[in-house]
């Protein structure tokens, strides 16, 4: 594959044979970050344990105490006093039966889905749309909750899900390179601590295999795994 010059620069100031610690991975991140928009950080691990069994699956939602940097449209399902609520909480979106219509019409302008639970029956309706694009309500992640407009709350302050791919890899953003190494190192520890707390008990041998941390446009980093999470600090 062949990688334009902004990129080769910077991959240029990485060892690729070295695992670096959180707080230097961090600093190369913002250096290699050449792009002329605001590139977001993107943490990738990969773990010990294999998704295709249910006792080992590792998924949850964490609010990130710097946020995502990214504006968050929440659409919610609800009605009557709950649905009010959700509004007054700031939610982009307001519906029941009418929104699962307005979403089975192609309308997708919206980055989180939140519902009460006696909506459910409707939004299940929804599954082969939202699904594949991340986005189904959950109660694993908080996003199906009598509670909607905390739950909206949260999504706007830079609330986000992890979850194990099929390779057993977690994906997640923890900011954009604007923030500085601080505020990214606090948003990747609140992520790892997470990760780290959700490790499943049927969990054998080494749990974080391996970290690596890049800017959308920029290189991989790799972090040593044995050191991650605010314990390592």
């Amino acid at each position: 594959m062949k990688h334009g010059k902004k990129y080769t620069d910077g991959a240029k100031l990485i060892d690729r044979t070295n695992l670096y610690e959180t707080n230097e991975a961090l600093d190369l991140v913002i250096k290699t970050a050449k792009a002329k928009f605001d590139e977001t950080v993107e943490v990738h691990v990969r773990l010990g344990v294999d998704s295709r069994h249910a006792d080992q699956q590792v998924r949850g939602a964490v609010v990130l105490p710097n946020g995502t940097g990214k504006d968050v449209r929440v659409a919610v399902f609800a009605k009557g006093d709950l649905a009010k609520a959700a509004e007054e909480a700031g939610a982009d979106i307001v519906g029941d039966a009418d929104l699962v219509q307005k979403i089975q019409g192609g309308w997708m302008e919206f980055d989180v889905a939140v519902a009460s639970p006696d909506m459910m029956g409707f939004v299940g309706r929804l599954g082969k749309v939202l699904g594949p694009r991340g986005l189904m309500p959950s109660p694993k992640a908080g996003t199906v909750t009598p509670n909607v407009a905390q739950a909206v709350k949260e999504a706007k302050a830079g609330k986000i899900e992890y979850r194990l791919d099929k390779t057993n890899i977690i994906h997640c953003p923890i900011g954009k390179v604007s923030f500085g190494t601080d505020k990214l190192l606090e948003n990747f520890n609140t992520l790892l601590d997470a990760i780290i707390k959700a490790k499943p008990e049927a969990a054998k041998g080494q749990y974080i295999k391996s970290c690596a941390i890049a800017s959308t446009m920029g290189p991989g980093i790799r972090i040593n795994p044995n050191k991650v999470g605010s314990n390592a600090e």
